[in-house]
């Protein structure tokens, strides 16, 4: 430990790692949504059904791994266990750039044009499925093993690093990482596979990863451990440790550990599986689905307009979202309320953002920048919502189970997310199919189909919120 009698902020330091990592995490997410319906779609004549299942698959192989890689994190430590993870993800990324040649020659043609001939129910295999539709789903499914270690272990770290009163700041800077990820890939990935085909930006971007894992391994240790963190810094992190939790320098060796079981016992826990379960998949709705929605209202990401539309959709999230941090901090310091109940009181502002989600796909017909800004703004109320849902692990929990819980709940979200991945690509190839046939709220068609969509992200965040004060009214920590 640094020996300096002036305070350090090295804490800000693995706050930024952490940023770095989310970024990572959602860049190699986002090479798909991104790449998929200019690129590969032609090339293996997927549909909306197709790309649905690969992200369905995703968020149910996801959501299974989730509820023990928190588990694994809580046991591996964070400087391994976040190695680990993302090693496996950037594994997971840069193997997509393998699927067109696997496709390609196990239908024993030498080029994509040749392949791009044979009719698409030739190539149907196991459960309705074509070859490429199931290659893509195995490298997701090791994309997923490795993803569903970040936000155990960031969540983690935080708590180790910062006091409560801090936590959702911290979370809500890393946690904008997904943003930047987001903002960052519509004007990259589209370019690399413009330049040099969709398989570089999967290599490209998720090399990145191994770039993380370098530093990570020089620059993180516990704070009772690390030599830049000052006597008086070390002081300010464990500045709200009571008698609910053993000091940071002992607390992993001596303490009993919560096993999964153990935790589904806690309305606290079941309070934060809500929180997830119903308001994940909008997140990643937004996420998998924004691309392909602008390229139905003729901006496609290979377009400047198009490229834009994404780009200021999530530089709306990522400034709106970071006040989110902010609000409970606020509530605490100024209006002298304990961490918990001002970070419910901020959630319940942020929960009505999301309601304008229902007058995107009706304001689509006068401008797309409409639905740009209102789904920006909606996923603004997201981030800032997240940011907060987990911090409230760290109130109510002790450090040794933070990543457990974080694990469970992500799991529940993951379930979410492939409901309503799943259930949207069906949903829009049956409603394009049937065209004026299907209505809903006087919009036809696919549109319908989306309006559908939107309405559930309208209401998902307040019907959470309620549930979620129900189960615990008030700060009530695991004893």
């Amino acid at each position: 430990m640094s020996s300096t009698n002036k305070m350090s902020n090295y804490r800000w330091v693995i706050c930024s790692m952490l940023f770095l990592a989310t970024t990572i995490n959602y860049m190699d997410r986002q090479v798909l949504s991104l790449t998929w319906a200019d690129f590969i779609k032609p090339e293996f004549q997927w549909n909306d059904d197709d790309y649905g299942t690969i992200t369905a698959f995703f968020s149910i192989f996801y959501a299974f791994i989730s509820l023990f890689a928190g588990k694994f994190i809580d046991w591996m430590g964070t400087k391994k266990g976040y190695i680990w993870a993302i090693l496996v993800w950037s594994i997971g990324a840069c193997l997509h750039a393998a699927c067109g040649w696997i496709a390609i020659h196990a239908e024993g043609v030498g080029s994509k044009e040749e392949f791009m001939l044979i009719d698409k129910a030739a190539q149907i295999s196991l459960w309705g499925l074509t070859l490429s539709v199931w290659l893509f789903i195995a490298c997701r499914m090791i994309l997923a093993i490795g993803e569903s270690g970040n936000f155990p272990a960031a969540i983690k770290v935080t708590a180790e690093f910062f006091p409560k009163k801090d936590r959702a700041l911290a979370t809500s800077i890393f946690n904008s990482g997904a943003s930047i990820g987001a903002l960052v890939a519509p004007l990259t990935i589209p370019q690399l596979a413009k330049l040099w085909g969709w398989e570089m930006s999967f290599i490209i971007i998720g090399a990145l990863g191994f770039v993380w894992a370098g530093l990570w391994l020089f620059l993180y240790n516990k704070p009772t451990e690390c030599q830049y963190v000052s006597k008086e810094e070390l002081a300010y992190i464990n500045s709200d440790n009571d008698s609910t939790e053993k000091p940071q320098s002992n607390y992993t060796a001596s303490a009993p550990q919560f096993t999964i079981i153990d935790c589904f016992c806690y309305r606290q826990t079941w309070a934060f599986i809500v929180g997830k379960l119903l308001t994940d998949g909008v997140w990643w709705f937004f996420l998998f689905w924004a691309p392909a929605y602008f390229k139905e209202l003729d901006c496609p990401v290979t377009t400047f307009k198009g490229q834009m539309l994404i780009f200021v959709l999530y530089l709306i999230v990522t400034i709106a979202s970071i006040f989110g941090g902010y609000l409970p901090k606020y509530f605490v310091e100024k209006k002298g309320m304990e961490p918990y109940a001002g970070r419910m009181r901020a959630m319940l502002m942020f929960a009505f953002l999301p309601i304008f989600a229902m007058f995107a796909q009706p304001l689509a017909g006068y401008s797309v920048w409409y639905p740009c800004i209102i789904i920006g703004l909606a996923g603004a109320g997201h981030q800032a919502w997240s940011a907060n849902l987990y911090s409230t692990i760290g109130d109510m929990f002790p450090k040794r189970a933070i990543a457990t819980i974080t694990g469970i709940g992500t799991m529940f979200g993951g379930l979410c997310s492939f409901a309503i991945n799943m259930g949207s690509g069906l949903l829009f190839t049956h409603a394009e199919e049937l065209g004026s046939d299907f209505t809903f709220f006087g919009v036809e068609g696919k549109p319908a189909g989306y309006m559908i969509i939107f309405c559930y992200c309208a209401v998902a965040y307040l019907l959470a919120w309620f549930i979620m004060k129900t189960l615990v009214p008030k700060y009530k920590p695991i004893e």
